[in-house]
Order: structure tokens, then C-alpha cells, then sequence
């Protein structure tokens, strides 16, 4: 086996250790990098959505009380108002939602699915959990939800949904009576829910995988290249000289001429004993024919 097959050897086992380890770390960075980003776009959804509920209790409710005999309007229902602005954000980015899934919601729309009703009845076991955060496959791909209890904590809230006897007449008639009564104080009676896709982040995470890992190739073979290059001017083709100039001497040959010496290396330190033991050889064996 050659010095340069050797080395070469060397050279591609510890690039290819040095790939995977570098892929597996990238690789890992940059998925938790996106699920970052996604977790980051869920959390800034349900933030705007408390901020508008929280404008809806705050300046729209309490204009529309002073207005004497006011007909029930949805649009002063925390709930109803932040699910009206998201289903507009909705228009453009259809694969973001926000929904305040409820096991008995008065409004049919905010009625929780399977899925969702899961995730509400691990808020009722009362373990005082606060936020699930965790990732489904849906149709549609891979997607981040963030879902937050809602509970009964304002005795207000109870006016319109103790019972249909008690509610007030134009919700019922804007709704009915049969959905969204027997509500409870201190009771969670759903969640709100914010899903984020994970796909585009995901995508951009594996491009991103993929040109640092092409980048990397490129860079070891351009590397192995000029290496090779500078094995071969440097040290292979020295040594090859070396080795058949010193067979033709080891014959009685002294026809090859003395090796130029350049430089300080130690190639060039080889070469000048390398010319001083011919040197010497050939003045023994004139000596000895003497």
C-alpha cells in the first residue's frame, strides 16, 4: 500500500466522522430551531388573542351597556370577538387557526372536536396544568398547538350560561336554548386553541441541512484535492526519486545526477544525506577498484 493511498485513507475516515458528527449536531440544532420559531408564532397568535379579548371587556363592553335596552350583539363576546379576528388572519394564512374549543359552547362553531376534547378534559382532572404545548399530524402535515384552559373564574359569565330560564332573551334567540348552560364556577369548560404549521419552518430547516452539508463536501474535496497536489510535489514525488536513484546505486549505478537541494524542509534534509552518503559510497568503491 502507497504513503499517498495511506494517507488518503486517514484523510477520508476522518472526514467521514467528522461529516456525521457535524450533520447530527446541525441536523439537531436546526430542527429545534424551527420547532423555536414555530412555538414563537404560536405564542405571539394566543397573545394577540387575549389582547383582544381583553379590548373587547374593557372598551367595547362597556360602551354598548350604556346604551339603554341594547339588543344582544355577539361582537361583545370576548370569545366570539378574538375568533372573528383570527378567522380573517385565516383568509390569507389558512393552516394557522385559533379556536376556543368548548365541551358545551353556546356559539355550534366553537364546539370542540375529538382531538380537542381530549386536550379540555386533561384541564378538568384539576391537576392545575396551565398550557400544553406538543405537536399532531393532521392532514394537512405536521402541526404545533399551544392550548390554554378556560375556566369559569368571573361569576359575571354565569348570567348567560347557569340556565336558559336566566339568560338573557336575545342571546337565546340569536342562539337557543339548548347549547352552552350548566356552567359552573371555577369550572374549565374548554380550551383555547392556537395551531401553527410545521412545515414551511421544517422545510426551511432541511434546505438549510442540505446546503451546509453540500458546502461541507465541497469544501473536503477541494481541500483533499489541493492536499493531494501538495503530497505529490512535495513529498511523493521526492521520495519516489529518492527511492529509484537509491536502487540504480545500490548496483553500481552512479549515472543520476546529485538531487538539487532546496530549502530547509525535511525533504531537502534528506536529499543533502542522501548526496552525501552517494558521495561517500562512490569514493569507497573507487578506493576499493584502486
Amino acid at each position: 500500500m502507497s504513503l499517498r493511498l495511506k494517507f488518503n485513507l486517514v484523510l477520508i475516515v476522518v472526514f467521514l466522522v467528522g461529516l456525521a458528527a457535524a450533520g447530527a449536531i446541525s441536523y439537531r440544532l436546526l430542527q429545534e430551531n424551527a420547532r423555536d420559531e414555530v412555538y414563537r408564532s404560536a405564542q405571539l397568535m394566543i397573545e394577540s388573542a387575549l389582547s383582544v379579548r381583553k379590548y373587547t371587556v374593557d372598551q367595547i363592553r362597556p360602551e354598548l351597556d350604556k346604551v339603554p335596552d341594547a339588543a344582544f350583539q355577539p361582537q361583545t363576546v370576548p370569545a366570539y370577538a378574538a375568533t372573528e379576528v383570527f378567522e380573517e388572519v385565516r383568509k390569507r394564512y389558512p393552516q394557522y387557526s385559533y379556536k376556543e374549543a368548548t365541551l358545551n359552547p353556546t356559539n355550534p362553531r366553537d364546539r370542540a372536536t375529538d382531538w380537542e376534547a381530549d386536550i379540555v378534559n386533561r384541564f378538568r382532572q384539576g391537576d392545575g396544568q396551565k398550557e400544553i404545548v406538543a405537536e399532531r399530524d393532521a392532514p394537512t402535515g405536521r402541526q404545533l398547538y399551544i392550548a390554554r384552559p378556560i375556566q369559569i373564574t368571573n361569576p359575571a359569565c354565569l348570567a348567560c350560561h347557569t340556565s336558559a330560564e336566566v339568560a338573557p332573551p336575545a342571546m337565546i334567540k340569536v342562539y337557543g336554548p339548548a347549547n352552552g348552560f350548566g356552567w359552573k364556577q371555577n369550572e374549565v369548560v374548554g380550551a383555547q386553541m392556537v395551531v401553527v404549521p410545521m412545515d414551511v419552518p421544517e422545510r426551511n430547516a432541511q434546505r438549510a441541512f442540505a446546503t451546509f452539508m453540500t458546502s461541507l463536501a465541497v469544501i473536503f474535496v477541494t481541500v483533499f484535492v489541493v492536499i493531494n497536489v501538495m503530497l505529490s510535489y512535495l513529498i511523493v514525488r521526492p521520495i519516489h526519486r529518492l527511492s529509484l536513484v537509491a536502487d540504480k546505486i545500490s548496483v553500481g549505478d552512479f549515472s543520476e545526477p546529485e538531487f538539487t537541494e532546496k530549502g530547509r524542509d525535511e525533504v531537502a534534509i534528506l536529499s543533502s544525506s542522501f548526496n552525501r552518503m552517494r558521495r561517500s559510497l562512490e569514493k569507497a568503491i573507487q578506493m576499493i577498484e584502486e
